[in-house]
């Protein structure tokens, strides 16, 4: 089955063998591809004497680390093919993962995002609010995590507008017109955990105290990149959705997951605050010591699996994020698949989440 097969299947209808039966179809065929296209890779391979033949799962299949990719220029198509270097997050003096795409993956990243993120709001594009600065995507060839997160999501918005200037202020008047404009409508916002937190809303609490109030009942808000900050700041996610409430109506709230290694396959939170695997993806948790899968309820290094990539050999990665898997096919929420908390970075890792990467200025 190709990957625009894949597509055409609503991506929390399948239950556990069935989802298992197709990924581990799809991500055996994507590590003949990139072994047969990618040097560095087959080398990889070739030194732990993988054999196709022995792998029944794909919780079988080996896994790259994330760090890998900042180490090594990894492709599995001539450099003519490629189309866009997406560049993951990093403090100053950090070195950054590049992941290179061909339009084929550049355009099933797109695809796969509007499958996943039109479960959690509607279908249709919306007015949206990006709760950022305009200068953060200026390079469109040489994409940042943080600058592909907005124009990744950009394509949900109808007319749109960012809320902070350049210097992260808020445009005031700016988004006092645009909630005029559109009194009444379903409002799409999206921005980073730390920036929405620092910049939007303890500036309408400040406007709030002043008598100034914005109205974002109709609004729904996605946002992702990390709470290490925000965390040592004492602001758990229910404070989070609780505050930002208070100042502004709004009540539909979710997180995400994700991560420029895999673009497109993010891992939404619902309705009951779980995070989410589509039939595009999944999270399998290790245990440290020896790499084994993790029982339901038990904390591990979080592994992504993804059935899009095949301009690089992504489709199989350990990353340095703790998790934990809450269960299957049984989220309150009628989602299948599995359902998962995520715990932030293991100790001693490098900061890398947009919004942490953001917040350590501060």
């Amino acid at each position: 089955m190709n990957y625009d097969e894949i597509l055409t299947i609503p991506p929390f209808s399948l239950e556990k063998d069935q989802k298992s039966k197709l990924l581990t179809a799809r991500l055996k065929a994507l590590t003949v591809h990139h072994r047969a296209n990618c040097p560095q890779y087959r080398r990889i391979l070739d030194s732990i004497g993988y054999e196709e033949d022995a792998v029944s799962t794909y919780e079988e299949l080996p896994f790259l680390p994330v760090s890998l990719f900042k180490e090594l220029s990894l492709k599995s198509v001539p450099d003519d093919a490629i189309v866009k270097t997406m560049t993951s997050s990093g403090t100053t003096g950090q070195a950054v993962s590049k992941i290179y795409l061909d339009k084929t993956t550049s355009s099933s990243q797109q695809k796969t995002m509007v499958k996943i993120v039109n479960e959690f709001t509607g279908s249709g594009r919306m007015p949206m609010i990006i709760l950022d600065c305009p200068s953060v995507v200026k390079n469109r060839a040489m994409f940042s995590a943080r600058g592909a997160g907005i124009l990744g999501f950009s394509i949900f918005g109808a007319k749109k507008i960012y809320a902070l200037d350049d210097d992260m202020k808020l445009d005031v008047d700016g988004l006092r017109e645009f909630l005029e404009q559109y009194r009444g409508r379903k409002i799409f916002l999206f921005g980073f955990t730390f920036m929405v937190w620092q910049h939007f809303y303890k500036e309408l609490l400040r406007l709030k105290e002043q008598g100034i109030v914005f109205d974002l009942s109709e609004g729904i808000l996605v946002h992702g990149g990390g709470w290490k900050k925000l965390v040592s700041e004492a602001v758990s996610p229910e404070e989070f959705r609780k505050r930002l409430q208070s100042v502004c109506g709004l009540t539909r709230i979710h997180d995400y997951y994700g991560m420029v290694e895999q673009t497109g396959c993010i891992y939404m939170q619902c309705e009951c605050g779980h995070l989410h695997a589509s039939i595009f993806s999944d999270v399998i948790m290790r245990r440290p010591e020896d790499f084994r899968v993790c029982e339901t309820g038990e904390r591990g290094i979080i592994q992504v699996v993804s059935a899009i990539p095949e301009s690089y050999p992504g489709h199989s990665l350990i990353t340095e994020d703790e998790g934990m898997v809450l269960g299957e096919d049984d989220c309150p929420c009628g989602r299948k698949g599995k359902y998962f908390q995520e715990f932030g970075r293991l100790k001693d890792a490098e900061i890398r989440g947009c919004s942490d990467t953001y917040a350590a200025k501060f």
